[in-house]
């Protein structure tokens, strides 16, 4: 597929809709900004699920109630205790 440019509006919440041009040369529906060099990019994203693969193979499982309360104590650490 050749160059597309389209200029698309802003909302008041910071969305854009994406052109059909643009998704259908894009071949996804989970894509990626980049900021580089004052220039922003969209690129198709890999696949979340093939990316977070390594984390799910981990060999020690955690019970969710044990992994839950060390995410929320390592929330309130981050957010009240680092200041």
């Amino acid at each position: 597929m050749g160059s597309v440019a389209k200029t698309v509006k802003v909302s008041s919440k910071g969305r854009i809709t994406l052109p059909r041009a643009i998704r259908k040369a894009l071949a996804t529906d989970l894509v990626r900004f980049v900021i580089e060099k004052g220039k922003v990019w969209i690129e198709p994203s890999p696949d979340l699920a093939g990316s977070l693969r390594r984390y799910a193979a981990r060999k020690r499982r955690i019970p969710f109630k044990q992994e839950r309360e060390q995410a929320w104590s390592a929330h309130v650490r981050d957010k009240y205790l680092r200041r």
